[in-house]
């Protein structure tokens, strides 16, 4: 209040001098100017508006105060959900890693399994082929001794045959005979 009181009191000497100057104080427009402004001022003082105007002013502090607050809180919880995200992005960074390492021994135990399947799959076939081979040449020397006594029994026949009588022949032959299958079986 004491402020607008010395500002009126500045704008009144100003316009005396300017009245001095002008030669009438109700001529001049400064004095009308000043008397106009002095009594603006002094109802806006009755009416406490300099009051209305501080409180004005210090609720927009308070607001703006407030809305700091809330800009600093509101920052605090996005730098902890940041932290929170990193964590997390850390960790399924990790799990990935985890991950891709257990693939790799995985593969590479399945890989030697496999390995070791084809080798032993080999290894059987292989066997089989041998027994296979085994039993055709015993097979094939089966079948050679077999033809083998019968040519020999055929020849025998025909050498008995030019050599011996019908009857010493048959029981001969027979004989011979007899004697080879049980020498062969």
């Amino acid at each position: 209040m004491i402020s607008l009181t010395s500002l009126a009191v500045a704008a009144a000497e100003g316009a005396a001098e300017a009245h001095e100057a002008s030669g009438g104080l109700l001529q001049d427009v400064s004095f009308w100017v000043t008397l106009a402004f002095i009594i603006v001022i002094a109802i806006f003082a009755r009416a406490g508006m300099h009051t209305m105007i501080g409180s004005g002013l210090d609720k927009r502090a308070q607001n703006i105060a407030d809305e700091i607050n809330e800009a600093r809180r509101m920052r605090e919880e996005a730098q902890e959900l940041l932290a929170r995200y990193q964590r997390r992005q850390h960790e399924a960074e990790s799990e990935a890693t985890a991950i891709i390492e257990q693939a790799k021994k995985d593969a590479k135990r399945m890989t030697l399994e496999a390995r070791e399947k084809i080798e032993a799959q080999m290894e059987r076939r292989a066997k089989a082929a041998e027994d296979k081979i085994a039993r055709a040449e015993a097979q094939a020397l089966s079948e050679v001794r077999g033809q083998t006594a019968d040519l020999a029994i055929a020849a025998a026949r025909t050498i008995i045959k030019e050599r011996m009588d019908t009857g010493a022949q048959s029981a001969f032959i027979d004989r011979a005979i007899a004697d080879v299958r049980n020498k062969l079986n």
